[in-house]
């Protein structure tokens, strides 16, 4: 068995973590910092019930972009780490020390392109097309503490003598295109509800686990193999009962295993899991992308609800529902795939049961050369799949068959819970409020508590410091401002070094006609 380095493993790594850090957007599809702005409506976004001043146009694709990155425990440097360091990267024993056992990412990405809101009587109408991607994963620390053991020149003699568990590693992905209408209306001079519908077009989904990936091994070495496949010197050193009896504990002992139980469903329209061709590689072996076929992949369905109550003067409370809703996947845009190939289960002592350590015979040393000589090929087969390649967790180990499926499948949107409360100054010019929000993304959910001041004294003029405890880690602040038809704003400032937890959000509008003089904001 040569040794081989983990080239590829490394690279595909640090792409991963570059995708879903650096890409997108973490955590939201909309600005917390913008709750109790009321001079804005991007706050509609996070309950459809908190009605702007004026109604607005926004300008097609930059009239509302949000970005965000997020982890639970990578933040900057780390970013800058895999970038410096290449190949590497895992090695440093700082980014090893920040890891925690369970490393969760969510990348999101919204921009509206095309969306505007208006006062028709007591109602207040809005409509957008808008692009939503949403990507989650979980990575365990496992996996890179088994990368830095398996690289270097300790690569096969760590194979031989193994005990690693990387299951748990899930990523999910969900693209679509929202057409929205929505409605508010002030009910009385305490409670305003809203609501929007949503028809979804989906453009892909992808969903891949790794429910089981775990590995145990004890092979002996090239060298001691090929004395215990050598009947002579098997019987000028085993020749007693004492003798043969600690022989038969040493290569009982030896073993190897590989378990693997994976799936992966995917709905994408110019994303092809392709299948080897050759007899013994009947499973996944590439993945194309042709950009030029993405089209539509499926349809669904979506609601917002809202509600906002004054319950005095100056205190009023509110709380809404996103996202309730799912996307039907078709069946012709659909592959699924899982692991196929039966687990590895090699253990020496299913070869010597019959062999009798009180008489070894010669055709007793002949079971022993041949069990030796059983274990050395099985072994090759486990270490050939395993990882001798170079890769970790490549096509070749997950051995994952992709087919076409018989029905088409379903995904939930990644629901938000939103509850907030705010309490106003100064003839509530001045307000300071508490928002907590809860997204059900995948693979779990998300909660964020927000503390935030606001002073708004016209509708063009509003502006608002947050900040935001859990994402962030305690380590940011936000701040919005939105100034004539410009609105910028962030709930985690970028502060360098390690923020776990960067975004920004951009918006330009055109103002339209503002609510009637008789109806309080």
């Amino acid at each position: 068995m040569a040794t081989n380095k983990l080239l590829w493993s490394s690279k595909i790594i640090g792409v991963f973590f570059m995708m879903l850090v650096c890409t997108l957007s973490a955590n939201a599809q909309f600005l917390r910092t913008s709750y109790f702005m009321e001079g804005t409506h991007y706050r509609q976004q996070l309950n459809p019930a908190l009605t702007p001043t004026k109604g607005y146009f926004n300008l097609p694709v930059i009239g509302a972009v949000n970005a965000t990155v997020g982890s639970t425990s990578l933040g900057y440097q780390d970013i800058i780490d895999i970038i410096d360091d290449g190949d590497d990267f895992y090695k440093s024993t700082d980014f090893m020390n920040r890891l925690k056992d369970k490393n969760k990412l969510n990348v999101n990405f919204s921009t509206e392109i095309l969306s505007a809101g208006w006062y028709k009587g007591k109602n207040f109408w809005s409509f957008n097309i808008g692009l939503r991607t949403d990507i989650g994963a979980n990575v365990t620390k496992n996996l890179f503490t088994f990368l830095n053991q398996m690289d270097g020149e300790g690569f096969e003699e760590n194979w031989r003598t193994s005990n690693y568990n990387l299951s748990g590693q899930k990523m999910n992905i969900q693209a679509y295109t929202e057409v929205g209408l929505g409605l508010s209306r002030q009910i009385n001079s305490r409670l305003s509800v809203g609501g929007k519908v949503k028809v979804l077009l989906g453009i892909g989904n992808m969903d891949l686990k790794f429910n089981k990936v775990t590995m145990s091994a004890d092979i002996p070495s090239d060298a001691r193999l090929a004395q215990l496949q050598d009947p002579a010197y098997l019987a000028a050193n085993y020749n007693t009962t004492n003798k043969a009896q600690e022989l038969l504990n040493e290569i009982n002992k030896y073993h190897a295993s590989l378990g693997i139980s994976a799936t992966l469903e995917s709905s994408f329209k110019g994303l092809e899991l392709v299948n080897g061709e050759e007899p013994d590689k009947k499973y996944i072996d590439d993945i194309d992308f042709d950009a030029g076929k993405i089209g539509i992949a499926g349809y669904g369905f979506g609601i917002d609800l809202g509600a906002s109550y004054k319950i005095l003067d100056n205190l009023t409370v509110s709380a809404s529902i996103l996202d309730l809703g799912f996307i039907s996947w078709k069946k012709g845009a659909t592959k699924i795939a899982n692991a196929t190939s039966p687990d590895i289960n090699i253990n020496v002592s299913d070869y010597t049961k019959d062999i009798n350590v009180d008489d070894l015979t010669s055709n007793d040393l002949g079971k022993i050369t041949d069990a030796m000589t059983k274990l050395q090929t099985e072994a090759e087969k486990y270490y050939n799949r395993a990882g001798s390649n170079g890769d970790i967790i490549d096509y070749d180990m997950l051995q994952m068959e992709a087919k076409d499926a018989d029905k088409s499948r379903k995904s939930r949107l990644a629901s938000t819970l939103v509850l907030g409360a705010e309490y106003g100054f100064f003839n509530n010019k001045l307000a300071v409020g508490v928002l907590s929000t809860t997204r059900f993304v995948q693979p779990d959910a998300l909660t964020e508590l927000t503390f935030s001041a606001n002073y708004r004294p016209k509708s063009w003029f509003n502006v608002a410091l947050s900040y935001s405890a859990i994402q962030s880690a305690g380590k940011s602040f936000g701040l919005g401002l939105k100034l004539g038809p410009l609105f910028v704003g962030t709930d985690y400032m970028f502060l360098g070094k390690n923020s776990n937890s960067v975004n920004g959000f951009v918006g330009v509008s055109i103002p339209l006609g503002g609510r009637k003089a008789n109806k309080e904001g």
